[in-house]
């Protein structure tokens, strides 16, 4: 019997996407509520507690209300919204996180799907502090830029009002609270929060993330080649995994592959290593689409996972 699968906030772009991609399944049975029940709370309560797996696209404390709504003890969530990413009780949706955590989603009941901005981050840094190249107290930046998509319909539509006009680089978050930061640090295994500046390109979706690292400053100064070596142990002893490493060249100056639109309506994300040994400096890149492996499609993979499936099905890497 297919699945049931209730979208709770499907006319968001997240929404929109994740049922783009489910389209054609003929193992699952998508149930929406119709546009003129969308706030009516007796209607979500019932499509809620019929679906086996809710996938909810909403604000914070809308997806805390949906969660509220669930009166079994049957129907599984996996939540979009920055509500429940730190929750010890929900697992992170990252599934390539560490070489159990696919193993914990598909066991899961609740998963809170990870935002786009800290998986660039946790997929450099993770597998470095867990090899000891890095302490937990190492102080890191962040940056990078997300096309407009990522802030959501009204962003979108600025951008889409202003046409030429609109700005090409546009940084934001510069009170260095972005929500994406208690998840950063949990997950990379930092001990105190990022300098995190994200930035906005005009262009609607695809994203490339920067870590530079300083490291003259430790005691026993990685390599280019160290770095680059754990990063790819890490992802290579992970199964259906959609995120590769670049061979490591430090000759490499440029390379299109940075282009933060190449990886566009995949679940792919590419990490990159460059690096200058005698200066002790490196830079830690990733690509992926912020529309897909940092939103719609770890959506997907995680609802395969959960359901036992394959984690690429209906997934373009």
């Amino acid at each position: 019997m297919a699945a049931k699968i209730f979208i709770d906030g499907e006319a968001g772009t997240t929404g929109l996407q994740i049922r783009e991609r489910l389209a054609g399944r003929r193992d699952l049975e998508v149930i929406s509520i119709a546009a003129d029940k969308r706030k009516d709370l007796d209607e979500r309560k019932r499509l809620l507690n019929a679906a086996d797996v809710a996938i909810l696209c909403l604000p914070d404390d809308a997806a805390k209300e949906s969660v509220s709504l669930i009166e079994n003890d049957t129907t599984r969530v996996i939540d979009a919204s920055t509500a429940y990413r730190v929750n010890p009780d929900w697992a992170y949706g990252f599934a390539e996180m560490d070489r159990g955590q696919s193993e914990k989603i598909a066991n899961a009941r609740f998963v809170a799907n990870p935002g786009c901005w800290p998986q660039g981050l946790i997929a450099n840094m993770r597998p470095l502090l867990a090899a000891g190249l890095l302490p937990a107290d190492f102080a890191v930046s962040y940056n990078g830029i997300s096309g407009y998509t990522g802030g959501g319909k009204q962003m979108i539509a600025e951008y889409e009002a202003e046409g030429e006009a609109a700005s090409q680089f546009m940084p934001y978050g510069l009170t260095f609270n972005h929500k994406h930061v208690p998840e950063m640090t949990k997950y990379t295994g930092l001990s105190s929060a990022p300098l995190f500046v994200p930035n906005v390109g005009d262009f609607a979706q695809g994203m490339t993330t920067f870590v530079p690292l300083q490291l003259g400053q430790l005691d026993k100064v990685p390599s280019g080649q160290d770095i680059h070596a754990a990063i790819a142990d890490h992802f290579a002893g992970i199964k259906d995994s959609f995120v590769s490493v670049a061979p490591y060249d430090p000759a490499l100056g440029k390379t299109p592959a940075l282009d933060p639109q190449a990886h566009n309506d995949t679940n792919t994300m590419t990490l990159h290593v460059f690096a200058n040994d005698a200066r002790a400096q490196a830079v830690l890149v990733a690509v992926y689409d912020n529309l897909g492996k940092g939103a719609s499609g770890a959506a997907v993979q995680n609802l395969n996972l959960m359901l036992g499936l394959s984690a690429r099905e209906s997934l373009a890497a």
